[in-house]
């Protein structure tokens, strides 16, 4: 094809010295023209094209050579326009002159260029000469000198290409009708389908010299060839591409002409890459009314390729421009009928993977996932379109044995791919249940490819807001979201420490929250049918799914709370609400094995029961917070956890309100004793302190709404802190303590506790002081000398305030101060 390919090196040494000869030439050409002496300025540039002769060149480099000989050959032409608009007589003698030229590529360079101006100029039949210069380049057979050669003559003629719809015949019989005196019509010269043999002439003779390309040279350099026509191939679509944009070209034309031509030239080459590209280009350049008038016969072509062409690529292609044509609408109306697009596409798929069982299964695939958007964004309505195209895939992948599917290979991509198409495109999810055949393809996945399906139809269920309003939709989404509920046999052991299995049990426990049924009762029965669902998923997936369900117990407890009058069994219900709720949580205990989580969802439950007022709902409180601390104490191991949970029992007591005494009292022994059972002194003390509020902070159903006020009690337990404070043997902890006890004296001194003896303080903190002088010198030290200052100056500021309420007259009690947080005085 090319004589010496060379390197990269040595192809621009060759570039160069053409160059160089081109831009030599073209300047005394242009000097000629100057002087009004153009036979000598055609000499010049026949000595400009010769470089066009070269076989040195690979393609990417002829290429550059022939832009820039192009450039210097249009500046010709407009210098021949100027010079001979005026005398056009000339040219006829300049055209004949040309033709004497010895070489035949720079003669019809120079053949084609003058043609254009002929017919420019508007000598000549624009029709012959147009005929004469598209046979005249039959000349040339070399691939690469003809391609190019042929481009430029398509160049040169692209605005001269007749493009009117009237033939002879149509402008007689139009003529005949006019009445007398009115002027007559002339015949054009050529008209668009002169146009269409010109450019089809054109085009099968560029697809020759193309396709020749592949046979020239040693089979050692197939690749390089392959490589280099590619690079070549637009110069040939170019063709197509003037075809498309004839604007006189209507459809009968195409069926007629132009399209059995193209796939005749395309069939009959026998050349796969010429095939793949020139059918593609034919799929993309032409209008998409003229693809629906031809469909078979462009789809029968398909079937007469070669084996090596990837058919897929092209049935994709004019499926995904179909689907997108015919889903359009133009001012509100309907595409052009969509035909039975779905049904022929559907066997000619079938047909083409029967005949090709070495297909790839990622192209079986792919080609799957263009008829399922052609099913869905077609047919929105025809559900049994999309579920035959999943049968029908499921059918080749038994025949081919695959039991397991990667979600990251080839395979799996394309499946991900076509899965995710009726999700976007239905944007509700729960339709996806009466496509039967589609849970049957996804389960071909391995568990991490099924867990991928799953979360994004999860994903897309919140962002379309699905809401699951009857059993029916509950049982729906679950079966499709299967893999994410209940251990599959695909699933690793360890699948649930990866971040993935945290992210997909977060989203499905956010879906929980879309069961909104329409009256309470159905509400409450969803709840429940999903919770013995969800109690099935293992002990991992527990903790994530189970505590949505109790939440929203607890939103229909306090929603159904306002209907009392309204349900005669409005007591009955509520318990049972909580008992189900309880129950819930105990499977978090029980087969979770977790102890934190489910104490905290007691104690909430527990607040929420005293914000109701249904009949024994003290013993509901009563049992919620029994079993917190019954967790608290046989399952929660850490300190610090303890300590914190400690904290959050006495908030939920606090909270409580309607306990009777017999109730309350208990609860709140059982707290004490659990801060004096902490494992590390300085945490029974700071629990200690915590739990002593309860007593004088805390409200019972016989208090009526008081405070309780019990300094005794406060006092008994902050004196037992302080004991177990002296008993530390680290001076600096001892030291916290110390100063954390007398923020909490004084805190009560404050509020007008009778039972907290002055003394008593002063007596602590000089022993408070007396500690500090023991300590060694520190930052920390000095740190806690200066909140034992601060601590000191409050209690003597609370004296005045208790002073100075004696002597004042009686006044309505002052809003509580806040008690102080564990780590005041720190």
């Amino acid at each position: 094809m090319y004589d010496n390919p060379g390197n990269a090196t040595d192809q621009e040494k060759f570039l160069d010295q053409s160059i160089r000869v081109v831009k030599a030439e073209s300047f005394e050409m242009k000097r000629c023209l100057d002087k009004g002496k153009t036979m000598d300025a055609l000499k010049h540039a026949l000595q400009m094209l010769n470089e066009m002769r070269t076989s040195e060149l690979s393609p990417k480099f002829y290429y550059r050579l022939y832009m820039d000989t192009m450039h210097e050959l249009q500046c010709l032409e407009v210098n021949l326009i100027q010079e001979f608009a005026q005398e056009p007589s000339k040219l006829s003698n300049l055209y004949e002159c040309v033709q004497y030229a010895s070489a035949i590529i720079p003669r019809l360079y120079l053949l084609v260029t003058i043609g254009g101006v002929f017919i420019k100029c508007g000598l000549g039949s624009r029709k012959e000469i147009l005929k004469d210069l598209v046979e005249m380049c039959r000349g040339v057979q070399h691939p690469l000198r003809g391609l190019f050669l042929r481009n430029y003559l398509m160049q040169c003629t692209r605005s001269v290409l007749p493009d009117f719809p009237e033939t002879e015949e149509m402008l007689l019989s139009h003529n005949s009708t006019l009445p007398k005196g009115t002027p007559q019509l002339k015949p054009r010269d050529g008209t668009v389908e002169d146009t269409i043999d010109f450019v089809l002439i054109n085009f099968g003779e560029m697809n020759k010299l193309w396709v020749r390309m592949q046979h020239q040279g040693p089979s050692k350099e197939k690749e390089k060839r392959e490589k280099d026509r590619l690079e070549l191939r637009i110069l040939v679509g170019t063709n197509l591409v003037r075809l498309a944009q004839l604007e006189a070209l209507t459809e009968e034309m195409y069926v007629r002409d132009v399209l059995p031509s193209i796939l005749e030239q395309i069939v009959s080459c026998r050349d796969t890459i010429s095939q793949e590209y020139l059918m593609e280009c034919v799929i993309q350049v032409f209008a998409d009314d003229f693809h629906l008038a031809t469909l078979n016969e462009f789809l029968n072509a398909c079937g007469q390729l070669q084996q090596e062409v990837n058919i897929k690529i092209l049935l994709i292609a004019l499926v995904d421009r179909l689907a997108l044509y015919t889903n359009s609408s133009i001012e509100g109306q309907p595409a052009p009928t969509k035909m039975q697009l779905f049904e022929i596409f559907s066997e000619q798929a079938t047909n083409l993977i029967k005949n090709r069982p070495d297909m790839p299964m990622d192209d079986i695939v792919a080609l799957h996932v263009s008829l399922v958007s052609l099913a869905v964004k077609c047919y929105p309505d025809r559900l049994d379109y999309a579920n035959m195209t999943f049968l029908g895939l499921r059918q080749v992948i038994e025949e081919k044995g695959i039991t397991d599917i990667e979600a990251f290979g080839k395979v799996g991509r394309e499946l991900t791919k076509l899965l995710h198409i009726p999700i976007d495109e239905y944007k509700n999810v729960l339709r996806l249940s009466e496509l039967p055949e589609y849970i049957k393809v996804m389960n071909y996945f391995d568990y991490r490819g099924q867990c991928n399906i799953a979360a994004y139809m999860v994903q897309n269920m919140l962002e379309q807001e699905t809401i699951l309003r009857h059993q029916e939709d509950v049982d729906a989404a679950f079966s499709l979201i299967s893999a994410l509920l209940k251990d599959q046999e695909k699933q690793p052991e360890s699948s649930h420490e990866t971040e993935e299995f945290a992210d997909e049990q977060n989203l499905v426990a956010r879906l929980l929250h879309l069961i909104r049924a329409d009256d309470v009762d159905s509400q409450f029965l969803l709840l429940n049918s999903a919770r013995k669902v969800l109690g099935e998923g293992g002990r991992h997936r527990l903790r994530y799914t189970l505590p949505p369900i109790i939440f929203e117990l607890y939103r229909l407890v306090l929603q159904f709370a306002d209907m009392k009058d309204e349900d005669e069994k409005w007591d009955v219900k509520i318990r049972k609400m909580f008992v189900c709720a309880m129950g819930t949580i105990g499977a978090l205990v029980s087969t979770a094995e977790l102890a934190e989580l489910p104490m905290k969802l007691y104690l909430n439950g527990a607040i929420t029961a005293d914000r109701v007022l249904f009949e024994d709902n003290h013993t509901v409180v009563y049992e919620f917070v029994s079993k917190a601390l019954s967790i608290l104490e046989d399952d929660v191991v850490d300190s610090r956890d303890r300590v914190r949970c400690l904290q959050l029992t006495v908030g939920t007591l606090l909270k409580t309100t309607h306990l009777p005494e017999e109730n309350w009292q208990p609860l709140a022994n059982q707290t004490v004793l659990a801060a004096a059972k902490m494992f590390k002194k300085p945490d029974q003390v700071r629990s200690l302190v915590t739990v002593a509020s309860l007593y004088w902070h805390g409200e019972t159903l016989e208090t009526n709404g008081d405070k309780m006020r019990n300094g005794k009690k406060v006092v008994d337990i902050l004196r037992r802190s302080a004991k177990i404070a002296r008993e530390c043997l680290e001076p600096l902890v001892q030291q916290q303590l110390f100063i954390q006890l007398l923020s909490a004296y004084i805190y009560y001194y404050e509020d007008k506790c009778a039972e907290i003896n002055v003394d008593h303080i002063e007596e602590l903190i000089s022993r408070t002081q007396d500690n500090a002088v023991q300590l060694d010198v520190s930052a920390e030290a000095d740190n806690l000398e200066k909140q034992l200052g601060e601590t000191i100056h409050r209690l003597q500021l609370a004296k005045i305030d208790v002073a100075a309420s004696q002597v004042a007259s009686p006044r309505t009690e002052p809003d509580l101060p806040q008690p102080p947080s564990e780590n005041e005085g720190l």
